[in-house]
């Protein structure tokens, strides 16, 4: 997966936004202003860093090289993944999705309904 295909895919998840706030480099995807996958674009090769469930990136990262741990400044739990070294699509999907998931569950429950409901909309 290219650089390009995963900022698509980001932006395809619901309500999904894209920034720059951190510097020109390093495209920050959100959703009602929560990080849930950071894009640096200077990277050789291209990573990004998505949230992660700690239990399940243990799994992940013991059958996949490119899927190392990560730390973001506020000590949450993140994965960094090589989005161009082999892993195939379905599973970077997966990660996005998950990480897009984990952020979702953590919203208030009043927003939380009305995400639904315009993915509900969408369909």
């Amino acid at each position: 997966m290219n650089i390009e295909v995963f900022r698509e895919l980001c932006l395809s998840m619901p309500l999904a936004e894209e920034s720059f706030p951190f510097d020109e480099f390093t495209l920050v995807f959100k959703v009602m202003n929560k990080m849930f996958a950071l894009l640096p674009l200077n990277d050789d090769p291209p990573r990004a860093n998505l949230k992660a469930d700690p239990e399940r990136s243990i799994i992940l990262r013991e059958h996949h090289h490119q899927i190392i741990p990560g730390w973001h400044m506020n000590k949450k739990h993140w994965n960094t993944v090589y989005i161009e070294d082999g892993l195939e699509d379905d599973l970077i999907i997966d990660l996005v999705q998950h990480s897009y998931d984990l952020v979702v569950s953590k919203l208030p429950t009043k927003i939380r309904l009305e995400l639904q409901d315009f993915q509900n909309n969408d369909d």
